[in-house]
């Protein structure tokens, strides 16, 4: 006898026909199950007791950033019109005369950098990176120079490097067009914030602050805006926990003009590609809204709690030394800090995180870092903090 359910069950189980036949005859039930994928792909996931770095995919947006996000899949709207309202809304929140959503802070760079260079003349937008009628220079302390100023090159401009207060006395002519602070490297420089906002001001010169990671604390976007950047950055996907590819650039409202018209959808522009999706746009002011409203002061008390509970983790191990470590500025958030020094374990730092990392689970810690084994807490998900002690004590037992 044929049996119609048992042929049924055969074909749903080779791939197209189940499919087809699922939604035929399975309705909700096969629109339940839901892809791996990162399995299908081959990709493997970790857990992230590094923190948001851009390699490792940054920070997870939160529940109602990916409902504004998927909002705004569901319309079309005119990029301009949201751009508008959602920047207006950004600079409420942030005390900013002026705001608008960018392709991360490098996408930042580019576009503020334009805006510095060419203000709203038309035929400077369409020139650049050819600068030729333009400004041509930007004023950056020496110790200041890092991997993300190449964005601000990107618009063909000459880096003056300088270190002491006459160097940028000297330095500054009517080449000038911008000022370049790296916010996380300002112990490192003589000139201090405030002295070299002062002097852009005084000299009429923009002052263009990279802050991309310095958030949290939170009270840093109002305080950087506060104290009178003529531009400034902050990246969305890192601690404000918005989508990776975007961030915000606050700042004067004619050089916010100026890099808007520097950027996408405009054509022809030396921003065009650092396109800006609706998503992004409505999924970052969310983000900003959110952040700007939590109880920092308790997320602030379990990053304390998971750097004890991996601490205690490891005591018992001989030579094993434990601390908290912090960012001075950027990633200004509770680490734990792991060293041995003279202790029994003789295995390398690169090799632990090696272990950490092809072990199940993959685990990612702080890197960069070579005095010590640093697990930045803050991006682990609930329940992961015990995971990481239990496979950091059993790799470094195994010493």
């Amino acid at each position: 006898m044929f049996d119609r359910r048992g042929f049924l069950r055969s074909l749903s189980s080779v791939p197209v026909l189940g499919g087809v036949l699922g939604g035929v005859f399975g309705g909700a039930a096969a629109a339940a199950v839901k892809r791996d994928y990162f399995h299908e792909l081959g990709v493997k996931p970790f857990i992230n007791g590094a923190g948001t770095y851009t390699t490792l995919s940054a920070s997870l947006m939160r529940p109602e950033v990916m409902d504004a996000i998927n909002f705004a899949s569901k319309s079309f709207v005119r990029l301009n019109e949201l751009q508008d309202a959602v920047s207006k809304r950004i600079a409420a929140l942030t005390g900013s005369e002026a705001a608008m959503v960018t392709s991360g802070a490098a996408g930042a760079l580019v576009v503020g950098t334009a805006a510095c260079l060419t203000g709203e003349n038309a035929q400077f937008i369409q020139r650049l990176p050819d600068t030729s009628g333009m400004k041509t220079e930007v004023l950056v302390q020496k110790s200041h120079r890092y991997g993300y100023d190449h964005a601000v090159r990107t618009c063909g401009v000459k880096l003056i490097e300088f270190e002491t207060r006459d160097e940028m006395e000297r330095a500054a002519n009517d080449r000038t067009a911008m000022m370049l602070f790296f916010n996380a490297n300002e112990p490192l420089g003589q000139i201090k914030a405030d002295e070299f906002i002062a002097f852009g001001k005084k000299r009429g010169i923009p002052a263009f602050n990279d802050a991309a990671a310095d958030t949290p604390p939170v009270e840093n976007i109002t305080k950087y805006v506060k104290m009178g950047w003529d531009l400034l950055t902050f990246s969305g996907g890192k601690g404000i926990r918005g989508p990776q590819s975007a961030g915000l650039l606050l700042g004067r409202a004619d050089l916010i003009k100026a890099a808007r018209l520097n950027s996408s959808p405009n054509s022809d522009t030396v921003g065009r590609g650092l396109k800006v999706n609706k998503e992004e746009m409505l999924g970052m002011m969310v983000a900003l809204e959110v952040f700007m409203k939590r109880d920092h002061a308790a997320d602030w008390r379990e990053y304390e709690k998971r750097v004890k509970l991996i601490g205690d983790s490891v005591q018992s191990i001989k030579g094993i030394k434990t601390e908290t470590w912090m960012g001075a500025i950027a990633n200004h958030v509770p680490h734990l800090k792991i060293t041995w020094p003279g202790g029994d374990i003789k295995t390398s730092l690169a090799d632990i995180q090696k272990k950490l990392r092809e072990g199940d689970p993959s685990i990612e810690v702080t890197p960069g870092l070579d005095n010590g084994l640093v697990i930045g807490v803050w991006t682990l998900q609930p329940g992961e903090d015990e995971i990481v002690a239990r496979r950091i004590r059993e790799v470094l037992k195994a010493g």
